[in-house]
């Protein structure tokens, strides 16, 4: 029989982009032809809903990323089902030396990524994870002893110092290298094909807003106007640079380079602290039974809580997979301080609906608005969605854009305030209170 050549596979994951792809580059300098994979992942797939938006967006990522991939003369081969299993296929099928991707550091990825880096390695196969979506992996910003920063402001000190003392470098193109001849023109995969509804709405663009960046500590808080890059659904996909963006932050605007350095902080944070998916950080908090009920759960998720901040964040969600990160923060506060509802309830709903959903950041922002994450609000700080409203919304624009037709900010009354302010606060604090006793 004949033998066949060797390849190597690059596995797309969290990095669907050409530049500055960092396993991608390793892949093609091994001098090996390169064969591109992309893994619908069937233990993830089976927990989305069908209507998921992020199906969509992957599924457009991939079908711009084949194109481009195709002016290389490579082919992205699309395979759906779980990893370990297609990945023992494929080695019946060609010839591989050696497997390369890029590193995930959530619990599930880690898992994952052991089994098929063991599955290689008994039959001989090299498997090499590369540092790509975070400027500094969770290892490298540590203590003076070793251990993990578990407050934002010193990791942030440190973090800074790193990065001026050898900035990241970016990689412009694709280094000398060559693909595997494809078998034929890779079909095109749509959400219908793989059992989800396509989502009709516009996704926002990979672009660098760089006048949105300049200016981003002016206009960050203001949820009316576009004062956010809306990057996160490209950072969590991996279809922008991470080196790039933040060496632009650098230049233009620190304010937005200490929002892409929380974002790390919470990959450590996971990494080090994996109980962090479903327990506080703090252990003091392990055991608490919060009082909320579904019921008021329900009508924070229904948009009926009275507070028209937080009606109208819980609005723009729903219909469109984003929410403005001030808006987040006071809706996140309101179901877990004034509801004492639980804030994993809280997590999984955003987890649900957010194109622009990661694991780390999503846990973390909970953790801290519900004051039982590390480096965390404290639970004496307790939001009042009315006074958020005057300060970032203050002539109601955003509301009114989000009230809905059933609701009219402007003439007449809202709802009812589901609970009083003042009242959920001191309730809010005699709770905690005793938790801490």
């Amino acid at each position: 029989m004949a033998s066949r050549n060797k390849i190597a596979i690059h596995w797309f994951r969290r990095d669907l982009r050409l530049e500055d792809n960092r396993a991608l580059a390793e892949a093609l300098k091994s001098g090996l032809p390169v064969q591109p994979i992309f893994i619908f992942d069937e233990n993830i797939m089976s927990r989305l809903e069908r209507d998921d938006r992020r199906i969509t967006f992957i599924s457009e990522q991939l079908t711009r990323l084949n194109q481009q991939l195709q002016k290389h003369g490579g082919t992205l081969r699309i395979l759906q089902g779980r990893p370990v299993e297609i990945f023992r296929r494929l080695m019946t099928e060609a010839d591989i030396a050696a497997v390369y991707c890029n590193e995930d550091y959530e619990p599930y990825a880690r898992q994952r990524d052991a089994q098929v880096a063991d599955l290689c390695k008994n039959a001989d196969i090299g498997f090499f994870g590369v540092k790509d979506h975070v400027v500094f992996a969770p290892t490298e910003i540590l203590k003076d002893d070793g251990t993990p920063y578990q407050v934002f402001t010193p990791y942030s000190r440190r973090w800074i110092e790193k990065f001026e003392l050898a900035p990241p470098t970016v990689a412009d193109e694709l280094p000398r290298g060559k693909f595997a001849v494809g078998e034929g023109k890779q079909q095109a995969v749509t959400p219908e094909s793989l059992g989800f509804t396509h989502y009709d709405g516009a996704f926002p663009t990979a672009d660098f807003p760089r006048s949105v960046i300049a200016h981003y500590d002016e206009t960050r808080d203001l949820p009316a106007v576009q004062g956010t890059s809306r990057l996160g659904v490209h950072l969590r996909f991996g279809t922008v640079s991470i080196r790039r963006l933040a060496l632009t932050a650098y230049e233009l605007n620190r304010k937005f380079l200490g929002e892409l350095i929380w974002r790390e902080f919470y990959q450590m944070i996971l990494w080090h602290f994996p109980h962090t998916v479903s327990k506080p950080f703090k252990a003091i908090y392990h055991d608490m039974i919060y009082p909320g009920s579904e019921a008021d759960f329900q009508k924070w998720c229904r948009a009926e809580t009275g507070y028209p901040l937080v009606d109208a964040g819980m609005r723009e969600l729903v219909e469109t997979g984003f929410m403005h990160n001030r808006v987040r923060m006071v809706a996140a506060s309101f179901l877990t301080k004034h509801l004492l509802c639980d804030w994993r309830w809280g997590e999984r709903f955003f987890a649900r609906h957010l194109y622009d959903f990661e694991l780390a950041s999503n846990v973390g922002g909970w953790q801290w608005c519900a004051g039982v994450g590390a480096d965390a609000a404290p639970y004496f700080r307790i939001f009042n969605p009315a006074e958020q409203q005057k300060k970032f919304d203050s002539k109601n624009e955003y509301v009114r854009r989000w009230s809905g037709n059933d609701v009219n900010f402007f003439g007449t009354p809202a709802p009812e305030p589901m609970i009083d302010h003042r009242f959920a606060r001191e309730r809010c604090l005699k709770f905690f209170s005793a938790v801490r006793q």
